[in-house]
């Protein structure tokens, strides 16, 4: 295995993340700890899980990590799909996650 800071679908998960982390920095999610920390913690998930795969050097190992970033990014959807309905995302910031979230995990599974 190589670099994973060179890899694309990493590149995207973790700039996703930053992203999250921007977001949640909001007025909108400063009282609601659970909410801003679950998605902090899913959307670190899975550059966190990507990196872990592609350094494991075992092909098994690897796709478990894979696998374990995708259940993270769909973990991250839903979240996001609910801070959107609760009024806590607007509607250009849920989209871009969203669409985000489709690429990386479509991306994951040509990798898997």
């Amino acid at each position: 295995m190589g670099d994973f800071t060179k890899l694309q679908v990493w590149i995207l998960a973790k700039e996703l993340a930053v992203n999250i982390y921007s977001l949640t920095a909001s007025e909108k999610f400063s009282k609601d700890y659970d909410m801003r920390n679950q998605l902090r913690r899913a959307a670190v998930s899975v550059p966190s899980n990507i990196a872990e795969g592609e350094e494991s050097g075992y092909n098994p190992q690897s796709i478990r990590f894979f696998n374990i970033a995708k259940g993270s990014l769909a973990e991250l959807r839903t979240q996001c799909i609910i801070a959107f309905e609760i009024g806590y995302l607007n509607s250009d910031d849920y989209t871009c996650i969203h669409d985000k979230t489709l690429k990386i995990s479509s991306m994951l599974h040509k990798l898997i």
